[in-house]
């Protein structure tokens, strides 16, 4: 398994790229936009999962990428557009402009032909709530392929301890660098294939050999 990093890092290089002025969120969607249409036919339908962070911010840009592209793109927002981080009310502003909308609950009839999971990224360290938990098992349920956006919701990122029923994935996408606790051997399962898309940004090279 290529390098892995602790979170707190991982947190530092993204600071320090938007300190310098860049934005990450365009560049991440982006990548996982191309992550998927390389995988599923054209016109496939795409379920996007958008958390309350940046994480979710990430998923919108990806499914206004995807909707753009000629696929069949749905959003899910658990908790709506309120409190999202301004980086992330952005990536929302730009779904909506581009014609899509937002569901707050998944249709158990329809499963789609491929799950984006931006839940939760890199920062969950508690357990899944209970509604939280009921959709991760629900997208499990359906066994269509899932693309997890830096980790698996339902993993930590630094551990790899599962703190619930994670997202069972097929390919993970981590931006800026892959989060030591996907290398973890108990993690495996949820994370699939792990793929890293460094946008660019280099992590710091420090000694605590993460």
């Amino acid at each position: 398994m290529p390098s892995s990093h602790p979170v707190a890092r991982i947190r530092a290089a993204e600071r320090q790229a938007l300190a310098e002025g860049r934005r990450l969120m365009p560049l991440a969607g982006a990548a996982a936009a191309r992550f998927v249409a390389a995988r599923v036919p054209p016109g496939a339908s795409v379920l996007a999962l958008a958390g309350p962070g940046n994480n979710g911010g990430d998923a919108l840009v990806a499914a206004t990428d995807l909707r753009q592209m000629g696929f069949e793109v749905r959003v899910v927002m658990p908790k709506g557009a309120q409190g999202l981080p301004a980086d992330a009310a952005r990536a929302y502003a730009g779904w909506i402009a581009a014609g899509g909308s937002t569901e707050i609950a998944l249709d158990s009839q329809r499963a789609p032909d491929l799950v984006i999971d931006g839940l939760f990224g890199i920062g969950l360290n508690r357990p899944l709530g209970a509604d939280w938990q009921a959709l991760v098992d629900q997208v499990n349920g359906w066994g269509v392929p899932i693309l997890a956006l830096d980790v698996p919701s339902g993993l930590d990122a630094d551990t790899g301890a599962r703190l619930g029923r994670p997202i069972l994935a097929r390919w993970t996408l981590s931006f800026i660098a892959r989060a030591r606790g996907l290398t973890q051997p108990g993690a495996a399962l949820a994370v699939g294939e792990s793929h890293v898309d460094a946008l660019g940004v280099a992590i710091p090279q420090a000694g605590d050999g993460g």
